[in-house]
């Protein structure tokens, strides 16, 4: 079974996606799950001055709340990902363009690491609050998974799999996928959103006959 899954490392709901997912895989036993990482931008606009702000300054900023107003937004999240088993710093992180992590990704598929690498960027935001804009730190975090840092500081230094997170964008339009999480299950079925636990195992079970 091939699952796509359309996503950002900056979403926290992608991270909580990600979880039920692997639950429902799990309660089903299903270990031939092929999970592809699909490039989306939340935000491919950023601004170079805004880089390695606090997020929450933008997001509140942007949503016009007051900080106290997010906190209480931050709270419902947080509460969702601990209930997935997730420790989500939401004051911490900071604003990043994702192109960057996207572009490794997509090389990362070439080792068989796509999946790995993955977690290890979500962890690093989410977890860590590391600063996902800087090619030292992201290289680093490929090493850890076992990937060569050299190639990686080499990738984000060139257009190499540019094409391939341009396709991702595009097939995204073509779906009409406007927000992410966004699973694709052999091109047949689709789930949007963290959805629950029990929503992925009825789709799973819907794909897989």
């Amino acid at each position: 079974m091939e699952i796509e899954i359309w996503s950002d490392v900056v979403c926290p709901f992608c991270y909580i996606g990600k979880r039920h997912l692997e639950e429902a895989l799990k309660q089903l036993n299903i270990q031939n799950a092929h999970l592809v990482w699909r490039s989306f931008q939340l935000d491919p606009s950023v601004k170079d001055e805004d880089l390695s702000k606090l997020s929450a300054e933008l997001l509140a900023i942007k949503k016009d709340l007051t900080l106290e107003e997010l906190e209480d937004l931050f709270s419902h999240v947080k509460n969702m990902g601990q209930k997935a088993g997730l420790n989500l710093r939401l004051s911490e992180t900071v604003v990043t363009r994702t192109i960057n992590a996207h572009l490794l990704l997509h090389w990362a598929q070439r080792f068989d690491k796509m999946t790995e690498l993955k977690e290890r960027f979500l962890f690093a935001n989410f977890s860590e609050a590391k600063n996902l804009n800087d090619f030292q730190i992201l290289a680093q975090l490929c090493n850890e998974v076992g990937l060569p840092q050299e190639e990686a500081l080499a990738v984000l230094n060139s257009n190499q799999f540019l094409a391939e997170v341009e396709e991702d964008q595009y097939t995204a339009q073509q779906f009409g996928i406007r927000g992410v999480p966004y699973f694709v299950f052999n091109r047949k079925y689709a789930l949007s959103g963290a959805q629950p636990v029990e929503a992925f195992v009825q789709t799973l079970q819907a794909a897989a006959n």
